[in-house]
């Protein structure tokens, strides 16, 4: 499998199929899906036959990018998922970051420091214009996470949430983003 990147505490790979029970484990848990469907777990069945092959397709479909298994560097303990690719094909260089880690990794600095490498890998080494980043606006701790690896804050609007409304749907979505030309250190 495919490194993509190595930060002080987490190496973040390329994801393969293996990797579906700790996918199915970290989707399972209700606080994790939150404020992703308003926390219903996922079952075993929708990861393999739903999940696992929406995120393995799209490698081919974005040019090798994706979502990205991360790792302990210490211990290789699974600790959740990065996504960093594009939405569109035709648009390379916008890429759209996020990130969904087991409770045992929140508030450790982890979802901060994944995103802030994956940032500047996308400028450094991929050529981006662009990156940016969506949640709902009560998600105070992924918002935090965005403002720390540098993203600003670009809007707020409003979904249809296909589950129907979820607690705090009713405030919204925001949406943070940084350019290159935004992170440049100016003369």
């Amino acid at each position: 499998m495919r490194v993509f990147l190595e930060t002080e505490r987490m190496v973040l790979r390329e994801l393969t199929a293996e990797d579906t029970d700790a996918v199915f484990r970290l989707n399972g848990d209700p606080e994790v899906m939150r404020y992703l469907n308003g926390g219903v777990p996922s079952t075993l069945e929708e990861v393999r036959s739903e999940t696992m092959p929406m995120y393995l397709a799209r490698y081919e479909r974005y040019g090798g990018h994706g979502n990205w298994v991360a790792v302990e560097r210490e211990t290789g303990e699974f600790l959740g998922l990065f996504k960093f690719h594009p939405n569109a094909s035709d648009d390379l260089g916008n890429f759209e970051l996020g990130y969904r880690l087991h409770r045992s990794a929140w508030g450790r600095g982890l979802a901060t420091e994944g995103s802030r490498a994956l940032i500047h890998k996308g400028f450094a080494d991929l050529g981006l214009s662009r990156v940016w980043a969506q949640t709902m606006t009560v998600n105070t701790g992924s918002r935090r996470v965005m403002e720390k690896a540098g993203l600003r804050y670009v809007r707020t609007f409003f979904t249809t949430w296909p589950e129907g409304p979820i607690p705090g749907s009713e405030h919204g979505d925001v949406e943070y983003a940084v350019t290159r030309d935004q992170l440049r250190p100016k003369p």
